[in-house]
């Protein structure tokens, strides 16, 4: 058989790069939120999340409560001040019902602080072990965008309902689930000329990649525009996108945030199912308010997006959107805010083979957002 030379190119030839940040996925948000057990009941019955567990002064943990909540690989946790002098009070004294933990599931959560904090992260909390009778958990964080953290959980050694301090959440009430199946992506806005320094961060710090980029062509309207940057972990699992306002007619989405959140925060949760139309009907029967969809959008959706297994009528009659990439395409819908502020949406998705976020969408969808804004008086 031949015989191979090395030549000087093959022996340079670096090994692949090893992931210093491998992570498996989302492992729970976290809301902070006025009324924690309000907020759980408004998610197991419109959303159709069930009671998972418990902690509060009964548990040993003074000054907040928090009500963990699940569905399939999503699980939120709820947690409210019951001191009006403790910190999750003035986080939500200021940002009303938002966002402050995105947690990740890590194998070892000191390497993941490590890793981080050498690289540039501002360290949040440095590696914890919390232990009872169920085993115990790793956790650790660092600090990103606006009052948002990441926590890294290394939770393969515990078998209780959720992690240490917790205690299982015997319900009665448990309406059944809406078909949500994990966190597709989680999305941040960010002020003025702060998407590249974030997208600088996730790179730099946690070896994200940039694979999408929109700009304020792609993403505009006859009023308003932003930019957007999709950024991602090495295997896919976890996706960030960042928003950033541009430059418009009249006030954008983004800066309509940025101005009631009063700051910088997460815009919206993409939770995934693999049947968006029986998703959607149970999700609107309980009382999940989309955002409308002109009719018109649907005149020319097969001429754009080619044949789907859908039946177009259904999708009409419920609102959903649909684009086409080169791999597949994916259908989406966005409800309107899920508090008084204008704030802090969701998204439904599913995808058929599609990687991207539904470009195609970005003009209906925006113009849908923007009449929801004249209405509040915010364009």
């Amino acid at each position: 058989m031949p015989t191979t030379i090395a030549t000087p190119e093959t022996k340079r030839a670096p090994a692949a790069e090893k992931d210093f940040l491998p992570l498996q996925g989302t492992d729970y948000v976290e809301f902070y939120v006025g009324n924690a057990k309000q907020a759980a009941h408004f998610y197991k019955t419109a959303f159709g999340f069930h009671s998972l567990a418990y902690s509060g002064p009964e548990t040993g943990t003074k000054g907040r409560a928090s009500y963990a909540i699940c569905q399939n690989k999503i699980t939120f946790v709820l947690t409210t001040p019951i001191r009006s002098n403790h910190p999750v009070a003035e986080h939500h004294h200021k940002h009303g019902d938002g966002v402050k933990v995105l947690a990740l599931t890590v194998d070892d959560a000191t390497s993941a602080w490590e890793e981080t904090t050498k690289r540039g992260g501002k360290s949040y909390l440095e590696p914890k072990r919390l232990s009872d009778e169920d085993g115990d958990v790793v956790m650790s964080g660092i600090h990103t965008y606006g009052e948002v953290v990441h926590l890294f959980i290394e939770r393969q050694n515990y078998h209780g309902p959720f992690m240490p301090g917790f205690r299982k959440w015997e319900s009665n009430y448990n309406p059944p689930g809406t078909g949500l199946q994990h966190v597709d992506h989680c999305v941040g806005n960010v002020g003025w000329g702060q998407m590249n320094p974030w997208v600088k961060f996730y790179e730099d710090v946690m070896g994200f990649r940039n694979i999408l980029t929109f700009d304020d062509k792609d993403i505009s309207t006859e009023y308003s525009a932003l930019m957007s940057k999709v950024m991602s972990n090495g295997n896919g699992f976890v996706k960030f996108p960042i928003n950033e306002p541009a430059e418009g007619k009249k006030k954008s989405q983004v800066e309509e945030y940025l101005e009631f959140y009063d700051g910088e925060g997460v815009q919206h949760i993409a939770m995934a199912t693999n049947n968006i139309i029986e998703t959607v009907t149970d999700l609107q029967k309980r009382g999940v308010e989309f955002l409308h969809i002109p009719s018109t959008y649907y005149d020319t959706l097969l001429d754009r997006v080619g044949h789907i297994d859908e039946e177009l009528n259904a999708l009409k009659g419920l609102g959903i959107l649909v684009d086409r990439d080169d791999e597949g395409y994916l259908l989406q819908i966005f409800s309107k805010p899920v508090e008084d502020r204008p704030t802090l949406f969701y998204e439904i998705i599913q995808r058929k083979g599609a990687k991207s976020f539904g470009k195609g969408n970005f003009k209906a969808l925006f113009e849908a957002i923007e009449r929801e804004q004249a209405a509040r008086g915010n364009l």
